[in-house]
């Protein structure tokens, strides 16, 4: 890459795809499928393992660091959960890694002679001495390349010590075996990297070994992987908690709604039941006038009738006495005349007895 590139991807890396305001960038947002998500975390493994013996090529996605720059930013305001993508693309890719790695321990199990379990035992710790070694090498050189010797010189003091251990783990190996079985090599998978690694190698091998940008690469990839499941872990855990606590106040106002309802009904059953003791006494006060006006008004018809009837019996009274008056008049006339009639017949009777007596007389 030139110097320019160099630049431009610096810039781009800084600012983003609007530096410049060069349109045809901006076409591809980072929120789009086709762009790399590992890539824009930084943990994609074609981008980490370039340039090794298991360099896997460009991505079948799109590498920017100016969209890689654009999703920083972005991410800084908002959650866009990334993370769950980079983390399926490390684990497909891990796990194939892993299968390999069993199909190196089988094929080296049955390319190999057939050993007791105690030589194993002491081949393996063998094997893990030198691996140790090669990782404090590295970490030596590592120390040394930033300018930190006194660090440097305490590791490589260590891998004297770690020497030492080894020497004597060989020595025991070696009167375990036969000389010549222990003049061949006796290979090892890195389960890191699926690497070989013989029991013979020397620390300037397992140094490049365990310092490689392969072995490296493998072990950053591991870590990113068991970050991004932290940082997804969290992250879900925190969203859970928000939904749940949205949850709990969507309740509580459910509840406070709840409430205000029920105490609004209460009112409206007051107001109603009121309304209703106001209807009820207005009727009663009603029925009572009613029945008070009827009543006055029966007593009124009542009084009238009886005056009538007072009336009427004293005019029927009245009518009988003059009537029995007129009776009694009557009564009188009658017998007057017929007393007057029987008077005038006894004064007629007389008169003729004393004419027959005047006539026999004479």
């Amino acid at each position: 890459m030139s110097a320019q590139a160099q630049m431009r991807a610096l810039l781009d890396q800084l600012m983003g795809t609007a530096r410049d305001g060069d349109e045809t960038r901006q076409r591809v947002k980072f929120t789009d499928d086709r762009v790399c998500k590992s890539h824009l975390l930084d943990c994609c493994p074609h981008d980490i393992l370039a340039g090794t013996r298991m360099d896997l090529g460009e991505c079948s996605k799109i590498h920017d660091l100016a969209l890689r720059a654009d999703y920083e930013i972005a991410s800084k305001e908002r959650d866009l959960f990334f993370e769950l993508d980079a983390v399926d693309h490390l684990e497909s890719f891990i796990a194939d890694c892993d299968r390999r790695t069993e199909l190196a321990k089988k094929r080296l199990a049955e390319t190999q002679e057939e050993i007791s379990a105690e030589v194993a035992a002491k081949a393996e710790k063998v094997h893990e001495l030198n691996e140790e070694i090669g990782k404090l090498l590295a970490k030596a050189e590592q120390l040394g390349a930033e300018g930190n010797v006194s660090e440097a010189q305490k590791v490589l003091q260590e891998v004297e010590k770690v020497r030492s251990r080894k020497r004597e783990a060989e020595e025991e190996y070696r009167n375990s075996m036969p000389a010549s079985s222990f003049q061949q090599q006796k290979l090892r998978v890195c389960e890191v990297c699926s690497a070989y690694l013989g029991l013979h190698d020397n620390d300037r091998r397992l140094a490049d070994h365990f310092g490689g940008k392969l072995h490296l690469g493998f072990i950053q990839i591991r870590e990113k992987l068991e970050q991004l499941k932290k940082t997804v872990s969290d992250k879900q855990e925190k969203r859970n908690q928000e939904r749940l606590k949205r949850r709990e106040e969507r309740e509580r106002e459910e509840r406070m709604k709840r409430r205000s309802r029920s105490r609004e009904r209460r009112r409206r059953r007051s107001r109603s039941s009121s309304r209703e003791r106001r209807r009820s006494r207005s009727r009663s006060r009603d029925r009572r006038r009613r029945h008070h006006s009827r009543s006055r008004s029966k007593g009124h018809r009542r009084s009238s009738r009886d005056r009538s009837r007072e009336k009427s019996s004293k005019h029927k009274s009245s009518r009988d006495r003059s009537s029995r008056d007129r009776s009694r008049d009557r009564d009188r006339k009658e017998k007057s005349s017929s007393e007057r009639r029987q008077e005038s017949m006894n004064g007629r009777s007389d008169s003729r007895r004393s004419e027959e007596r005047e006539a026999g007389e004479i």
